[in-house]
């Protein structure tokens, strides 16, 4: 054990969301391309959080590893993020179900109902992002064992909605499954809030991002200990006929690198030069480039800074386990003062 008994009022508010993940805690982490590797994912397990593995572009091989890697270094149970547009998605199912996956996390849209159903068939709880109540309700017909609510606040690809809002207009509608809210988290009694109104858990990424067990650059870690929520802001999408799905990150001059980028391929577009689907193909492939510069390399101005509003709540490098541990402190003291448990 890692001392989780202490907070027993915690556990009791978060007893579904616990025994749906089988961990600790009904902390998940959020997956993060390049972060959410084996290292920081079996740090937050083995810490009695949940990890979870951001598949990201990886091949089924490089998947393969991944999750070899993760077993290797915990016992305790982990998912694996899986991108829905991803070229080679039934691969990957079959890289989890080869490897024993207990949970897949579904993102980027909404999952195919037979991929719902090999992996249900074969003993792996799946998970998928809901962005309205009917989007979950759906997706509860379609056999999803628990949903994951996210609000614009969060890092990478975001929303147009609050999560407080999708909160309350999905919360007091849906108990069918586990309902897990994500978006702006940093502090335990928000954790606490989001149970009492019904929440099996949280998921939360940019606390994790400075975690010592993550591999993030120390420059990319310095710009979020450095950073406030201000400077997390949405990217910016410069003609209506391309759509950009917004992705926050904390301005530098990568997110005005964007925004020239977005005008010069249009312009190769209007010339001829390029076909919408190769267009809007190099819009959305600017982020991974610049992902991978600022998280491995450390070039945290021609880098992307992906991060969440609750970047303003990181102060400090610390392990994960003394992060999981405060934001549980943190809840236990707030449901103490509700009078719950």
């Amino acid at each position: 054990m890692t001392g989780f008994d202490a907070y027993p009022r915690l556990a009791a508010a978060s007893a579904r969301g616990r025994a749906f993940l089988g961990s600790e805690t009904a902390m998940m982490a959020g997956a993060m391309t390049w972060v959410s590797e084996h290292r920081l994912v079996a740090a937050i397990s083995n810490a009695g959080g949940f990890g979870v593995l951001a598949c990201g572009a990886m091949t089924a091989d490089q998947l393969a590893q991944e999750i070899a890697a993760t077993q290797s270094a915990t016992d305790r149970p982990f998912g694996v993020n899986l991108i829905v547009l991803h070229p080679d998605l039934p691969a990957l199912v079959e890289v989890c179900l080869e490897q024993r996956v207990g949970h897949v996390v579904f993102a980027g849209g909404p999952p195919p109902v037979e991929l719902i159903r090999r992996l249900k068939n074969h003993g792996c709880r799946v998970l998928a992002f809901a962005t309205t109540l009917a989007v979950a309700r759906r997706l509860v017909r379609q056999g999803v064992d628990a949903l994951i609510i996210e609000g614009s606040e969060a890092g990478g690809h975001i929303g147009p909605v609050a999560t407080s809002v999708l909160a309350q207009e999905i919360l007091p509608h849906l108990r069918e499954v586990p309902v897990f809210v994500a978006g702006g988290i940093g502090h335990g009694e928000m954790i606490a809030a989001y149970l009492l109104m019904g929440a099996a858990g949280v998921q939360m990424g940019t606390v994790f991002v400075c975690a010592e067990e993550s591999i993030a650059h120390p420059n990319f870690k310095r710009a979020f200990i450095r950073a406030s929520a201000r400077d997390a802001v949405p990217s910016v999408q410069l003609d209506p006929e391309f759509r950009v799905i917004p992705v926050r990150a904390l301005v530098n001059a990568a997110v005005r690198d964007f925004i020239r980028t977005q005008r010069e391929v249009i312009d190769r577009y209007r010339a001829g030069e390029l076909s919408y689907e190769e267009a809007s193909l190099a819009i959305e492939h600017f982020w991974a480039g610049a992902l991978r510069r600022a998280v491995i390399e450390g070039d945290v101005e021609r880098g992307s800074l992906m991060a969440g509003q609750s970047v303003g709540m990181v102060k400090a490098v610390r392990p994960a386990e003394a992060i999981l541990h405060e934001l549980a402190e943190q809840a236990e003291r707030t449901l103490a003062r509700q009078g719950a448990g």
